[in-house]
């Protein structure tokens, strides 16, 4: 390879690079003020939560959790089962009991990010929730 086409290559993966760090900083940033630490007694929680919310019977210790959030009595997570793809799995807390709401799974790009605030909130998600996920999911 010669010298210039390296330039240019290692330009074009720098600027890459930039973009890609640019999302997972504005996703940072659209997750201040919420509580994303998904801490050890969280995985089994939520684990438990996301297999009993499937339509078919798996265990929780096949859930795996990649990402947590949670604003009031609203809360969130990008979990992957056996039996399907990953997906954010919604909860809202209500009289004490976390009861399953939706699961949003696929592939999204920055001008999605509008209509998955709006279907995170027509799901009564606080905006802050919704904005956090909408970043999340395409960060």
């Amino acid at each position: 390879m010669n010298h210039k086409r390296h330039s240019i290559v290692l330009a074009a993966l720098i600027s890459c690079g930039a973009l890609l760090s640019g999302e997972a900083i504005a996703a940072d940033h659209a997750c201040t003020g919420l509580d994303t630490n998904l801490t050890d007694a969280r995985k089994h929680e939520y684990a438990t939560l996301v297999a009993s919310s499937m339509t078919v019977k798996i265990k929780p210790s096949t859930v795996s959790l990649m990402n947590f959030m949670t604003s009031g009595s609203w809360s969130a997570v990008y979990a992957s089962t056996p039996e399907s793809d990953p997906g954010f799995f919604f909860f809202q807390t209500v009289n004490g009991q976390k009861q399953f709401k939706e699961v949003w799974g696929g592939f999204a790009v920055p001008e999605d990010r509008p209509e998955l605030i709006k279907w995170a909130r027509a799901l009564g998600a606080p905006e802050n929730l919704a904005t956090c996920f909408a970043h999340t999911v395409i960060g």
